[in-house]
């Protein structure tokens, strides 16, 4: 039986849209866990920042992975400060192939100032606060079975780099 396909890594470094194309290759759920926040709570992931609190989410977002991990083999995209809660990668380990999607933070921060508001990247030098949350989840960003530099390489090649991994380590 395949293993679940978790990407982590920085918010802007391809987690929702490589595993929207692993996913549709694959025909497998993709369970973007912010998106299924936003419909559980029917607020947007910045509300329930504000209105609940960081540790409310965090809480949320463990429940929600840890329900995904129970469920069919699947691509599984939490948001990118999941991996930076301890002992989260060892759990998810054990029935997941974790692939860190590593980007420069000035790409990073880039792709993300194009999408959504994220509440912890709301700051007037937004370059510098993703180099700081980098410093601080690297650690276990890098705890991850694979690496794939995303950085200056396209949203499919980077899909289909995870397709071969999916393929080879994580059994479909």
């Amino acid at each position: 039986m395949p293993r679940h396909l978790l990407l982590v890594g920085l918010p802007g470094s391809g987690k929702t849209t490589v595993g929207r194309l692993v996913a549709e290759a694959l025909g497998a759920p993709l369970v973007d866990i912010d998106g299924l926040l936003v419909r559980q709570t029917g607020m947007p992931v910045s509300q329930i920042f504000g209105m609940l609190g960081e540790p409310e989410f965090r809480r949320m977002e463990r429940e929600a992975v840890r329900a995904a991990c129970a469920g069919e083999p699947a691509v599984l995209v939490p948001g990118g400060g999941w991996a930076a809660q301890p002992g989260e990668l060892e759990e998810a380990a054990r029935t997941c192939c974790i692939i860190y999607l590593k980007c420069d933070p000035e790409v990073a921060a880039r792709r993300v100032e194009e999408g959504e508001e994220r509440p912890l990247l709301a700051s007037e030098d937004p370059v510098a606060r993703m180099r700081s949350l980098l410093e601080a989840r690297e650690p276990y960003y890098a705890q991850a079975e694979f690496q794939i530099v995303t950085s200056s390489r396209p949203a499919e090649a980077t899909a289909e780099e995870v397709l071969r991994i999916a393929r080879t380590a994580g059994g479909w």
